[in-house]
């Protein structure tokens, strides 16, 4: 990381004056080369794949020239591997013409000189016109017949016209080749032999293009060693200018790394929303051995995932060798990123969304080590409250004892803020919010300890439902959070109510209860009958 690191900064240049945008300009031009490559190899490269290549080999001198002082070590060896092969470009600048044809079968690819036969053959085709030419002249003085001409059309071939009138006149070599109504068409020992000779010459001198080509792959092929590592060489020195130019375009900067654990971030953001959004607020994060998992809580809009998302591309950005949307940002070794974020189903796998939720956690509980960054946003939301309460905190719990990796857990389940007190490696922030009155206004920022609330209703309010849904919510919430029993046992929807301690009230409720779960639409006269000596026997 360090190395393209380094070249990314020697690619920028102090105040952003380094070549990196004259390599970006120079290698718009380039063609793909490990594409053409690989067609080479297949023997299936075309004419203008070859014209691409010599191109691209052209730019090569300018190209290293660009970056050849001060240096680095990775443009270094880039620079070795991208140094031109002037041997290889005045191959292809003999071999094929600047603007050839599409394929090989159309001709017109080898370029003129390469080939002695080659151009004897063109020589015949180009010279054709003013054979014809000369051949009218003499035959019109030969013959004293002015109108004669010497015409070509491919269903014939070539062929002296007269007129009818003028036919009688033909001298004694002539053959007659084909009667028209007011002209007859001859040829004659010398202009077959012409025809012959030209019309060969143009499928021989396709012929030979076909062969020469072949020969010229041939040679290309042996010069595969080079051109691997030549195409590899170009598209990292594009990756690591355009690396520069976003740097300096974005005000990136330049990451570290340490041997320690740990994930230091100073005013980090998110290099996509951050270009969506008027203001973007910048956050730190600070992970390390004794401080492994963060519970992060807060309002719907809060900014939750994109604080998660937010150090994910960083670190990834970090060891792919680019500068980072932060302040500072430093590093220690970190061996994957896992992350189950969002919600999807797989319905035609026969997976639901929380099936899906499940076997992702489930892979990132199996694969994780004390090394890797993991994401985990709203786990256990797609179940009943209690079941997912309890999976959130045993997930949280096994990554924190088991798995130690670093972990971004965002919850709604406030309960789990308590586990900052079990575990000292668990730390509790938030993004805050401020209500006033029926509004609420995200302010964006990560600040220490649990969030006070979640804020749900603010939110669809915000989304737009209805305000007659909104009131009716505000109430039933009231209502939940003055119940007690909301503090006990998850309810069984489907359990008949409890027995009074009252007999003869029990045996009421009880007849009720069994009344207002039949159907009377649905059960025979029978079943009908047999309810209602239930119920008598109940009330007596």
């Amino acid at each position: 990381m360090d190395a393209r690191l380094d070249a990314v900064q020697v690619l920028a240049g102090p105040s952003g004056a380094g070549p990196f945008e004259t390599v970006r300009t120079l290698l718009k031009r380039a063609a793909d080369v490990e594409r053409i490559t690989a067609r080479i190899a297949l023997r299936s490269a075309r004419p203008r794949d070859l014209t691409g290549l010599h191109a691209t080999l052209q730019l090569l001198p300018e190209l290293q020239a660009s970056f050849s002082e001060p240096s680095s070590p990775r443009l270094t060896e880039l620079s070795r591997h991208a140094a031109p092969h002037p041997e290889l470009a005045d191959l292809l600048a003999r071999a094929i013409r600047p603007e050839p044809s599409a394929t090989v079968r159309e001709g017109g690819v080898i370029a003129d000189g390469y080939d002695a036969e080659l151009d004897e053959l063109r020589a015949i085709q180009n010279n054709c016109g003013a054979f014809l030419l000369e051949l009218e002249r003499r035959e019109r003085a030969r013959t004293g017949i002015p109108n004669l001409r010497v015409e070509y059309n491919r269903v014939h071939g070539f062929y002296i016209e007269l007129t009818r009138s003028n036919a009688d006149k033909a001298p004694h070599d002539y053959r007659r080749r084909q009667t028209l109504k007011n002209a007859e068409r001859f040829i004659t020992p010398e202009l077959k032999a012409f025809e012959d000779k030209a019309l060969s010459a143009q499928e021989r001198a396709v012929a030979r293009e076909k062969l020469l080509y072949e020969r010229l792959l041939d040679q290309l092929a042996q010069a595969i060693p080079v051109l691997l590592p030549l195409a590899a060489a170009l598209a990292e020195l594009d990756l690591l200018a355009t690396f520069a130019e976003r740097a300096l375009a974005l005000g990136y900067t330049r990451p570290s790394f340490a041997d320690e654990d740990t994930i230091e971030i100073e005013a980090g953001r998110h290099p996509v929303v951050e270009q969506q959004v008027a203001s973007f607020v910048p956050n730190d994060l600070r992970l390390s051995l004794s401080r492994k998992l963060l519970l992060i809580t807060g309002p719907n809009m809060g900014g939750k995932s994109t604080y998660m998302r937010q150090t994910a591309l960083i670190v990834l950005l970090a060891y792919c060798g680019c500068f980072v949307p932060a302040k500072a940002a430093r590093l220690g070794p970190i061996d994957a990123i896992f992350t189950r974020i969002g919600a999807a189903d797989e319905l035609a796998l026969g997976r639901s969304t929380f099936m899906v939720e499940m076997t992702e956690t489930a892979n990132i509980l199996h694969n994780a080590s004390r090394s890797s960054l993991v994401l985990m946003d709203e786990v256990g939301r797609g179940t009943s409250t209690f079941d997912g309460l309890a999976l959130a905190w045993a997930i949280a719990r096994h990554l924190t004892e088991k798995t130690q990796a670093y972990t971004l857990f965002a919850t709604h389940y406030f309960e789990l803020t308590q586990l900052a007190q079990e575990y000292r490696e668990i730390a509790n922030v938030h993004l805050d919010a401020v209500e006033h009155k029926d509004h609420i206004v995200f302010l964006h920022s990560v600040e220490a300890g649990p969030a006070s609330q979640s804020y749900g209703l603010q939110v669809a309010q915000l989304a737009g439902v209805p305000p007659v849904v909104i009131r009716a919510a505000r109430k039933r919430l009231s209502e939940l959070e003055t119940r007690d029993e909301t503090h006990g046992p998850q309810a069984d929807l489907f359990q008949r109510p409890p027995a009074p301690a009252d007999a003869s009230t029990a045996a009421l409720q009880t007849a009720l209860y069994e009344l207002r779960q039949a159907d009377p639409d649905a059960i025979t006269p029978r079943q009908a009958l047999e309810l209602i000596y239930r119920l008598r026997k109940l009330l007596d």
